[in-house]
């Protein structure tokens, strides 16, 4: 059981985290979150399950052709749902976000169906066994994949010419327009990088949890506590803290019950921002003197 809840506790940990990112990125360079970034999850798995099991398109090319859709919904979110109000100062892109997720989750219902349906891999058929519990091996694979994805979103940041202009951009977006940065057209990509991240993450889950209109909702609220615990501004405390509530969900599922586990969650979540509001891994932020 222990063995389980830990394979089961950092995979759905790293999905967490993975898509905790996409916060952390539109939050760093712009100021604003896209809560619609659960409908990015279940966009990318429908997407995938709607070209590889309704079209019979060879799953890679499935799956590359759904994040491309996801990272399209996410240039769409900001440019509809958050510029217009940023630019006239106001923080109705809070509810904004909201709403066009729903209407993008309804429109999915209206076409795809409430029925859940499943997208099978080779990965997810037969477990193996490990002591006396059986793991699939997507379990296994799904950190691997998350971390390493997270991994290339931390050297993008650090090592390309991209990366270097979202830095400087986040450090003063006035300096940086000054340097002939495009500020307006880097926050855009951050958005289509976040529901790209988002996407990754509902193909990856899918095969375990099934395909669903409304299976980005709960995913996407797990995802922004991750993010808030994680300090929204800190990458990597981030993925830990995603991490770590994974952990803490599959061991009170595995002891306590699925009955349980939303109750102790968000317990702990609750806790945890009591004692550190600004996340337990806060990001260093910079003072003007």
């Amino acid at each position: 059981m222990l063995i389980t809840a830990l394979i089961s506790g950092f995979g759905l940990g790293s999905i967490y985290g993975l898509i905790a990112l996409g916060f952390t990125l539109t939050f760093s360079v712009s100021g604003t979150v896209n809560f619609a970034q659960g409908s990015s999850v279940m966009l990318g798995a429908v997407l995938c399950h709607a070209l590889y099991i309704g079209l019979h398109w060879p799953f890679v090319l499935a799956a590359l052709i759904a994040l491309i859709g996801c990272a399209l919904w996410g240039l769409v979110v900001e440019r509809i749902a958050v510029r217009p109000f940023v630019a006239r100062g106001s923080n109705a892109w809070l509810m904004a976000t909201v709403a066009l997720g729903m209407v993008l989750d309804n429109s999915v219902m209206a076409l795809f169906g409430k029925e859940p349906r499943a997208l099978p891999s080779s990965l997810a058929d037969e477990p193996w066994v490990i002591g006396n519990a059986g793991v699939f091996p997507l379990q296994i694979v799904i950190p691997i994949v998350a971390l390493g994805v997270a991994s290339l979103v931390h050297l993008g940041m650090r090592r390309t010419s991209l990366g270097l202009r979202l830095r400087a951009a986040v450090g003063n977006a006035d300096a940086a327009r000054l340097m002939s940065i495009d500020v307006t057209r880097l926050i855009a990509w951050t958005f289509a990088a976040a529901a790209l991240l988002a996407g990754i993450g509902g193909i990856l889950v899918a095969p375990l949890f099934n395909v669903a209109y409304d299976m980005g909702t709960l995913f996407g609220i797990k995802a922004f506590a991750v993010a808030i615990l994680g300090g929204l501004t800190n990458p990597w405390g981030v993925v830990v803290a995603g991490l770590a509530y994974g952990l803490v969900e599959a061991f009170a599922t595995t002891w306590l019950g699925s009955s349980s586990t939303q109750i102790v969650t968000f317990a702990v979540v609750i806790a945890a921002l009591a004692l550190a509001p600004s996340g337990i891994f806060r990001g260093k932020t910079l003072a003007r003197v």
